[in-house]
């Protein structure tokens, strides 16, 4: 009975990233709102900032016929919403608000928050207005809900994601107290700042002061509204236990509850579709490489990727480029093998020229483009670290079987070259390379086990450090290859990666085949039906001192 009465009535998912595609929290709600929706149905609802013409009209459809009494009173309170549903698979009911009215308040706003919880915020920049209007926002909007349809004798969760979303929690703590909230961070502010300014993150956290630090690298707002939030709500999660051991020492907070970011499978292609689209794929990745290069390599080609945010250290993209500059070296190797970068950059423009020759298939050019290793056009491309990196190293000089290519823009099927989505493209790579430095999770190299699809990480990513926990690890064989990394082992882990591709190189079909098959049973392990339970784990924690406050 207990356990029953601790379940949610309402869940409220407040972040960012709804109906907003920008990075891993994306992933994190659109594939565990199916999970939810299972039991919650549409009283599962999330919140996110409404862009309109600004954003992807696709993920979004307004729906009137929602929530309709409410909807007018919002006009009457000066809350600018849209109800409607977020168009992923499972559907669920979203609400997108206008929160710039807001931003004629923000000084009081600022001040409130101030005086009941010290939050900082003299040292914002950047985007923390907006941010911090859309949380006071979205909690405006879910304490109208909550009155209007007379709440207050259901369990209802107010769950923030990120520190974009704490200013917000702060509020219903405050002032709707019967409200349960819970805060995730996804990573530190401050840890993530740490590790992309090149200071050693790891080997000093025991050392490290959160507030020092936030001072000296002039991130106090975002610190101080991160901290105060964890410290203040019921119930305080993160994504993984290498993320909790930051918060303990940055934020000065233990996590509650660990929420370990799963994923669903329903979407991968099925037998014989699998295997064609895997093909087309394949075809496109090696035709586009072709055409840049002037080279004239077939379906035997070894196609390895990276991808992800644009975060050179902390994703580890120095290493990959390093590592593939090594295998080039290795005058040993006689398979073909291209290297492919999808991250997205200050892209300007598909290659003109690039286009000119896929359009004539039938053409074979024995001369390179040039600038070889880029697909599209970049606004700063002298500034731009990794086509940087590949001219200073001439990775594609160094040998006639290894080539490199960046896609610096993000592939929804409408980048100008390839026109695929990126989980289409991910199905022709053979192995992906993760080397990540700062990764609290680690949807990527998830994401391709998803797909069969090989992978190799390291031991500072979460889901790096989840793979090599389960009992039948056994590296590459299983599908995930963990390498231990840390603040000062570059060199170490470049080698490695270059020596698992090229012993990838030397396997048999049938091996590959195997290590494809192992590393489908893994990724099964990481769905979101094994890890949902820590949700309603979190749910009843704050709902049961939501309780005791009232």
């Amino acid at each position: 009975m207990k356990d029953k009465m601790m379940k949610p009535d309402y869940v409220f998912e407040v972040s960012w990233e709804v109906c907003n595609k920008v990075g891993g929290i994306y992933t994190v709600l659109s594939t565990h709102a199916k999970s939810l929706k299972k039991e919650l149905k549409d009283k599962l609802i999330y919140i996110g900032p409404d862009f309109k013409e600004k954003g992807d009209a696709s993920l979004f459809t307004e729906d009137k016929s929602l929530y309709t009494s409410w909807q007018k009173e919002c006009k009457t309170e000066g809350l600018q919403i849209r109800v409607g549903h977020w168009e992923i698979p499972s559907r669920p009911v979203a609400i997108l608000i206008d929160f710039t009215p807001f931003f004629a308040n923000r000084n009081d706003i600022y001040t409130q928050a101030w005086n009941d919880y010290q939050v900082d915020s003299l040292h914002g920049y950047g985007d923390y207005d907006e941010s911090s209007m859309f949380s006071y926002a979205a909690a405006k909007v879910v304490e109208s809900f909550y009155h209007h349809y007379q709440l207050t004798e259901k369990n209802v969760v107010y769950h923030a994601h990120e520190w974009m979303t704490g200013l917000g929690a702060l509020y219903l703590q405050k002032n709707e107290p019967h409200i349960a909230t819970v805060f995730t961070t996804h990573a530190t502010s401050i840890g993530r700042s740490i590790a992309g300014n090149n200071k050693p993150l790891y080997d000093y956290l025991f050392a490290y002061n959160g507030d020092q630090m936030a001072r000296e690298l002039n991130m106090q707002s975002k610190h101080s509204i991160e901290k105060q939030t964890a410290h203040a709500v019921d119930c305080f999660t993160t994504v993984s236990e290498i993320t909790a051991k930051e918060c303990e020492e940055l934020l000065d907070k233990k996590t509650d509850v660990v929420l370990i970011n799963g994923f669903e499978n329903d979407f991968v292609p099925k037998k014989k579709n699998f295997q064609a689209k895997r093909a087309a794929a394949r075809q496109k990745l090696i035709e586009v490489a072709n055409q840049l290069h002037g080279t004239d390599w077939d379906d035997s080609t070894v196609i390895v990727g990276t991808s992800g945010r644009y975060e050179f250290k902390n994703k580890g993209i120095d290493v990959f480029i390093e590592a593939i500059n090594r295998l080039a070296l290795d005058t040993n190797l006689k398979k073909n093998v291209l290297a492919y970068i999808t991250v997205p950059a200050w892209v300007a423009k598909a290659r003109l020229d690039l286009q000119y020759r896929l359009s004539r298939k039938e053409k074979k050019n024995k001369t390179a483009l040039e600038y070889p290793f880029l697909t599209h056009w970049l606004h700063n491309s002298n500034e731009d670290r990794a086509s940087n990196m590949i001219q200073d190293l001439e990775v594609n000089e160094h040998s006639e079987h290894v080539k490199i290519v960046f896609v610096p823009c993000y592939l929804h099927g409408n980048d100008g070259i390839f026109n695929m989505d990126y989980y289409d493209l991910l199905m022709g790579l053979d192995m992906s390379l993760y080397p990540s430095y700062y990764e609290p999770w680690g949807y990527t190299p998830l994401e391709s086990i998803i797909f069969k699809v090989p992978t190799i990480t390291t031991d500072l990513a979460g889901f790096g450090r989840w793979a090599k926990e389960q009992e039948d690890y056994k590296g590459l064989e299983t599908g995930v290859e963990v390498i231990h990394r840390s603040d000062y082992n570059f060199d170490e882990v470049a080698n490695e990666m270059k020596n698992n591709i090229f012993s990838f190189c030397s396997l048999t079909d049938s091996a590959i085949q195997q290590i494809r098959d192992n590393a489908s049973t893994t990724a099964e392990k990481a769905l979101w039906k094994h890890f949902i339970k820590y949700y309603y784990k979190a749910y009843g924690i704050a709902i049961q001192k939501a309780k005791l406050r009232q």
